[in-house]
């Protein structure tokens, strides 16, 4: 058996650039072209060409077409939002379900119908949109963030287990680029010290946590049909419910109070969040698409995990087998000491072979943005914090897995329109680039 260890490929690029020159045969130190990185003048790694991106057609038309025959296009007992909801419970049974003008607003509701109070803690992830936490600060709660898993960016159980007071009132795991956080855990903790738990599953659509649908483990979920969702409505969102003492108060928080099944007293301040039938009407013909695009998002993830799972100095997206992660987007994290160059010049390489690699995902975790180091959400002013119901000092928070995690984070985009070749190619341009610049 032959003992001799393997050599690197830029080991063998080196001794055959010296055999050449020992032989009279031209030779540079760099690789041949088609081995050299596109930014140095080789060929790229994709050539795949992704076919166009169809997100809409007959069947939202037909939908529309419905809808011009309608005497309205107001919500309340609309056809298009009826078939909305009902499409939804397919999808994730909820007993109580209302439409919305955003995922940011489906949040909003949720809180505010979980009886959130001024001062009360809710805790969250900090890398997440600033929607996540928007309702949270408008009902004058206060945001408390939980450091996070280092490969899948969700809420660390044991973390949110060391940020629990007697002011804890809630806790909004966020699915983050449609990955299921760990429910099990986070519901014990919930049933434990009686903590009401609202699912941010904005970028979570289709997902599944042990083949259960995100959504339907918490007693609130809340997802976005923004633009750039899975299925969309250009703008809108939808909050559900199956508890009975939350779920109700869903439409009063969505509809300025109002009680459209009893009419009773307006009892509550609320703003005005309704989606129109025009938007439910496209998001009843989306839904029809759902599951084709969750399965073929979680074919395409796991195909690039496979394609850079192993390499030296690269940290994949971790899905749990048992899970269906979406993807909203995928991010793998990079080991700085592994690599003669930093993650900057790294992403350059990549783009350049034409994978679309980007930086990060959010800046800064929530907390690190200007108006909460200084206490400014209100004109420049934190009215419970100036009023004694909170301590709470974000110049001092510091979730280190969080910030380690976009500091040597790289993005790239999956969408269902892409073929497995070009994701084969994605992985092939990130291992070109990670063997080049390998310490």
């Amino acid at each position: 058996m032959d003992d001799t260890p393997p050599i690197s490929r830029r080991e063998f690029v080196a001794t055959s650039t010296v055999a050449a020159a020992t032989i009279g045969v031209s030779a540079t130190a760099e690789a041949t072209p088609a081995e050299s990185l596109a930014i140095q003048g080789g060929k790229k790694a994709v050539t795949e060409v992704v076919p166009a991106w169809e997100r809409w057609g007959e069947p939202e038309a037909e939908r529309l077409d419905d809808l011009l025959k309608q005497s309205s296009l107001f919500y309340w007992n609309g056809p298009q939002t009826k078939a909305f909801i009902e499409r939804f419970q397919q999808h994730c049974p909820s007993t109580h379900v209302q439409t919305c003008s955003s995922g940011t607003a489906a949040l909003h509701i949720a809180v505010a119908a979980a009886n959130i109070a001024p001062g009360d803690e809710v805790i969250t992830s900090p890398i997440t949109d600033i929607g996540t936490v928007i309702g949270v600060l408008f009902q004058q709660a206060v945001p408390v963030f939980a450091d996070v898993e280092p490969d899948t960016y969700n809420l660390d159980p044991d973390d949110v287990a060391r940020k629990i007071t007697p002011r804890t009132k809630a806790i909004i795991p966020v699915h983050l680029a449609g990955n299921p956080c760990d429910m099990k855990r986070l519901m014990a903790l919930a049933e434990e010290h009686n903590l009401v738990v609202i699912e941010d599953c904005a970028q979570a659509w289709g997902a599944r946590y042990r083949g259960k649908p995100v959504g339907t483990m918490g007693h609130a979920c809340c997802f976005s049909m923004m633009n750039s969702k899975h299925v969309t409505t250009g703008d809108g969102g939808v909050v559900a419910s199956s508890d009975g003492e939350l779920g109700r108060l869903l439409q009063r928080f969505g509809d300025k109070g109002t009680d459209r099944v009893d009419r009773t007293p307006v009892q509550w301040l609320a703003s005005n969040y309704r989606m129109s039938e025009a938007q439910a009407a496209i998001g009843a013909a989306q839904l029809e698409r759902l599951e084709a695009i969750a399965a073929r998002r979680n074919q395409l993830g796991r195909l690039l995990t496979q394609g850079i799972r192993g390499l030296p100095g690269i940290t994949p997206h971790r899905e749990d087998e048992t899970d269906r992660s979406t993807y909203w987007f995928y991010m793998f994290r990079i080991q700085p000491d592994k690599f003669r160059v930093d993650r900057a010049q790294l992403v350059k390489a990549m783009r350049a072979e034409g994978t679309g690699a980007s930086e990060g995902y959010i800046r800064r975790p929530l907390y690190g943005e200007q108006m909460f180091q200084d206490h400014s959400f209100f004109a420049g002013e934190w009215p419970i914090h100036e009023a004694g119901l909170t301590k709470m000092n974000y110049r001092d928070v510091h979730c280190s897995e969080a910030e380690a995690a976009l500091q040597t984070g790289i993005r790239l985009r999956l969408t269902e329109n892409m073929t497995d070749k070009y994701v084969e190619q994605l992985a092939a341009g990130i291992r070109k680039v990670v063997d080049h610049y390998a310490a």
